[in-house]
């Protein structure tokens, strides 16, 4: 939640200046904005996007600084690493190999690869595709991958780790499903995976700046890699400005990730799917991007965004505006949109970027009612209280309480889906409502350090110093290890003096 706060407050600063950009109208001027505004928040050195409609881009833009130890300005044929998006391809590929009859997504590994461990036999390559499969992962703690870039050593260590969950029990993401993944496109395929994956796709769509790679390949146009974390000891803190990233993705490793792209080139690669160029048959991308189901009849994912996983596709499963969105090492993002004419590619060169978090206030701009300022994304409890104050109006947040609680007496907005709001608001400039509901938050719960730490900051941000500190003050007696509380008192008591 600091981070969180830090990040929003950042946003309210002065923006970048886009190096290129297109299709010069209000949306895209004002997504060029809010793109700057972002970027300058998250501390993203370089991003490409692109926008399409009607089986075409509508907007390309590239922004910021593609190698920051040169000064290097990105352009659209900068190459972004966009990581595990590159299980989308592999999902690509196996239904490919579906529908030229080589395999079918219910076989189990035992079918076509030998020498398995006998309770990984019977997992379904569907089981594998979606996360679910429950085999031990290569990836280690630390993220380094087992066998030192060697396939048998991976594999001769990794059959020796038991099943860490039944099949089908619960996601858990796992890179081992992969590497077999790649062995049984190799095999059945009759070339490397990497060649199957580079002629039936990268070729078909007309991915011309597209290639398989990692940190210590040398590639032309390189966007490089940088990362906010720094390793202390055991513990990673946050660093103030971005450090170089190395990563290693082996071959046989790269069905899990090592695609190095452009924003046009996955932006083809998209048209090319939807207008059947890489799927011949409609039924595969059903299948292809349909959630797994676990044992107990639910989908699992990695948040409550990308709540559910397909076929190497993440999905972002819900009622209004539901899509697929493959994303990739939190710095790059794909959603497709499955019920409405849109698809946005965001690359950027900053883990921890994060795009997936606001590729849909970028749709928004096409998509009005998926606008956060409309309430879209608001939980059910906090729709409710939004129509109600539009029209009491955001100073009568007590009044507009009472009267849905008068209608239903169960209904109480938790804590953090009014903490998060509040700082929703606050990124959208609108002050006042963030500040109402921030008292609202601290009123219903008298108890939570973090809603006084929360609004105290509100006040701060607003420029009512005494205010801040006194809710600083009524945090850390809550909380005497709110670190963050501490020093804002510290800071303000020497500024007030």
């Amino acid at each position: 939640m600091m981070l969180l706060k830090k990040t929003i407050s950042a946003l309210l600063l002065t923006a970048l200046i886009p190096m290129y950009a297109n299709a010069q109208s209000t949306v895209s001027d004002s997504i060029d904005v809010f793109l700057q505004q972002t970027m300058k928040a998250k501390k993203i050195p370089a991003l490409q996007l692109a926008i399409l409609q009607d089986g075409k881009i509508v907007k390309q833009a590239v922004y910021g600084t593609a190698n920051l130890e040169n000064n290097i300005p990105a352009t659209p044929e900068s190459i972004f690493s966009i990581n595990s998006i590159t299980k989308a391809f592999t999902g690509v590929a196996i239904m490919q190999l579906a529908e030229a009859g080589k395999l079918k997504v219910t076989d189990p590994l035992g079918k076509h690869l030998n020498d398995l461990p006998k309770e990984w036999q019977q997992i379904t390559l569907q089981q594998v595709l979606s996360h679910v499969s429950g085999l031990p992962d290569m990836d280690d703690a630390d993220g380094l991958i087992m066998g030192k870039g060697d396939e048998q050593l991976a594999m001769a260590g990794i059959v020796k780790h038991p099943m860490v969950m039944k099949t089908g029990e619960k996601f858990i993401y796992n890179q081992t499903g992969y590497v077999l993944l790649g062995q049984i496109i190799t095999k059945l395929s009759g070339m490397h995976f990497t060649n199957f994956i580079e002629k039936e796709q990268f070729d078909v769509a007309g991915m011309k700046l597209t290639r398989f790679g990692d940190s210590y390949d040398v590639v032309a146009n390189s966007a490089g890699s940088y990362t906010l974390t720094k390793q202390k000891g055991e513990q990673f803190i946050r660093n103030d400005k971005p450090g170089v990233a190395y990563i290693q993705f082996p071959e046989f490793y790269r069905t899990a990730a090592g695609i190095l792209s452009t924003a046009t080139d996955m932006a083809n690669w998209i048209i090319a799917l939807k207008s059947g160029k890489l799927l011949k048959d409609k039924a595969s991308i059903e299948t292809m991007w349909t959630p797994a189901i676990l044992n107990n009849g639910q989908i699992g994912g990695f948040n409550r965004l990308t709540n559910g996983y397909a076929l190497g596709w993440p999905t972002v499963t819900r009622e209004a505006h539901p899509a697929v969105a493959p994303v990739g090492g939190g710095r790059s993002a794909v959603f497709v949109y499955l019920k409405d004419d849109l698809s946005i590619v965001v690359l950027s060169n900053l883990m921890g970027g994060n795009p997936d978090q606001f590729i849909d206030e970028l749709a928004g701009f096409y998509i009005p009612d998926m606008k956060a300022a409309n309430g879209f994304g608001l939980s059910p409890n906090l729709k409710k209280l939004n129509a109600a104050l539009k029209k009491t109006g955001f100073e009568k947040t007590d009044l507009a309480l009472r009267d849905l609680r008068k209608a239903d007496r169960t209904f109480m907005p938790t804590e953090n889906e009014l903490n998060g709001w509040a700082y929703q608001l606050l990124a959208q400039k609108r002050f006042k409502e963030a500040l109402s509901i921030a008292k609202l938050n601290a009123g219903m719960y008298p108890k939570s350090a973090n809603a006084f730490d929360s609004l105290a900051e509100m006040f701060e941000i607003m420029g009512d110093q005494q205010a801040a500190l006194a809710n600083y003050k009524k945090s850390l007696a809550l909380n005497a290890g709110n670190e963050h509380a501490a020093a804002r008192i510290k800071a303000l008591s020497t500024a007030t003096n």
